[in-house]
């Protein structure tokens, strides 16, 4: 039976991927029957490249395809496989400007009314006199 899968290349922590047809029980980096495409993820942006008249050939001859390797093909399919993401805050800043909008939302303390307030003078300790002994 054949299979429709990744076989890895690259160095360590940097892989990339060639998108093979070959028989299901033979290795993963082996010989492999078609070459249909590649698959760098590591870098940026990432590159897919994917043959997919190639790929229906296969999959009409019985050639049955991975999930990844389906789910690549999905996304080559699409007009854009890989699109950008929106930038997000972190969860701090997030708090922070809930922080913020509540400090703003909130009314103003009142400042209490002065009405002519003496200031209270704490009292002086009384001197203590030394007691002469006889």
């Amino acid at each position: 039976m054949l299979k429709i899968k990744l076989a890895r290349f690259g160095k360590r922590n940097q892989p990339h991927f060639r998108i093979v047809v070959n028989e299901a029980r033979s290795k993963r980096d082996g010989q492999y029957t078609a070459l249909l495409g590649q698959y760098v993820p590591t870098q940026t942006p990432k590159i897919l490249e994917f043959d997919l008249t190639a790929y229906a050939s296969w999959l009409a001859r019985g050639a049955q395809p991975t999930e990844t390797v389906a789910a690549l093909a999905k996304r080559a399919a699409s007009k854009t496989p890989f699109p950008a993401k929106k930038p997000r805050l972190s969860k701090k800043a997030v708090a922070k400007q809930t922080a913020a909008k509540a400090a703003a939302a909130a009314p103003a303390p009142e400042p209490e009314s002065v009405t002519e307030a003496t200031p209270e003078v704490a009292p002086e300790p009384a001197a203590v006199a030394p007691v002469a002994s006889e």
